[in-house]
């Protein structure tokens, strides 16, 4: 349904005829970590997430999953070399 509350106009999968179904009754504003993500959306001054209802909860265990302005640091691990197997493989 289309919101009527924050994000007017917007379709929003917590919009029922009674009202936003979300808990608290509406979407809630970004967070400081949210700042630079090209999914913000500004209604009568005041700016929200595109994709989340509660940018907090996004932020909560680290990096929101959905931001478009944060590279998840890539996972380096160190495999440890048998150097009895590495002597047989590269002495063809």
């Amino acid at each position: 349904m289309i919101c009527t509350t924050v994000r007017n106009g917007i379709d929003c999968t917590f919009m029922t005829k009674k009202g936003c179904s979300y808990n608290g009754g509406s979407c809630h504003e970004i967070v400081e970590q949210c700042k630079g993500c090209n999914r913000i959306i500004e209604f009568d001054s005041v700016s929200y997430c595109g994709a989340a209802p509660e940018p907090a909860l996004k932020w909560k265990n680290g990096i929101c999953n959905l931001a478009t302005h944060v590279k998840a640091a890539a996972a380096t691990t160190q495999t440890k070399i048998n150097p009895l197997k590495a002597s047989k493989r590269g002495g063809h």
